[in-house]
């Protein structure tokens, strides 16, 4: 079995920063992709920023400039470095990662979520 255990979600002011972090831990040959995904209230799920092995990163458009996305792929955790945070950044941010088991069969998994909540 695999858990990914987010922390660093909180209420932050307009302009603020806030730092997520999320550790994969349990049976795992290779973790690949790590990200974050968010949930705004009432709209679906999109993508946030997502870091490879190798460190390629992607990013939503609406987050370029103002977020960073690092590894530490001893540790199996990702990092989501949120600075400059606007209102619209308010949303349930959900981990996820592409993992390699010890079959080295790939399996998406996904945290819990964590709220970030930024005021105006």
């Amino acid at each position: 079995q695999v858990q990914l255990v987010e922390s660093g979600g909180g209420l932050v002011q307009a302009g603020g920063s806030l730092r997520l972090s999320c550790a994969a831990s349990g049976t795992i040959f290779e973790v690949e992709t790590m990200g974050w995904y968010r949930r705004p209230p009432g709209k679906q799920r999109e993508l946030v920023a997502t870091s490879d092995r190798a460190n390629y990163t992607d990013y939503a458009d609406s987050v370029k400039g103002r977020f960073t996305v690092s590894r530490d792929n001893a540790k199996n955790t990702v990092y989501l470095q949120m600075n400059s945070l606007k209102p619209e950044d308010t949303a349930v941010y959900i981990c996820e990662a592409s993992i390699l088991d010890y079959n080295l069969h790939y399996r998406d998994y996904w945290g819990q979520g964590t709220q970030v909540t930024v005021s105006s």
